[in-house]
């Protein structure tokens, strides 16, 4: 249970820093890093590692589409 909470620590972490480090990328390629990462954290949470694989997939596929109809 401890690995799993250093694990959503670290990607909330880079969740929120994330905008800041892609500055100069397009909108696309943020909502598909910020997705990625917000479903991975959701999966692994809710499903273990199975379930951090899909939801990053899942995460990443939506974020990309919503950051690609922003542009």
């Amino acid at each position: 249970m401890k690995g799993r909470s250093v694990i959503v620590l670290a990607l909330a972490i880079l969740c929120v820093c994330l905008p800041l480090m892609n500055g100069c990328a397009t909108s696309a390629q943020t909502g598909a890093a910020i997705g990625g990462i917000g479903g991975a954290v959701i999966g692994a949470v809710t499903g273990g590692g199975g379930g951090l694989v899909v939801g990053g997939l899942i995460g990443a596929g939506g974020g990309y589409v919503v950051g690609n109809e922003m542009e």
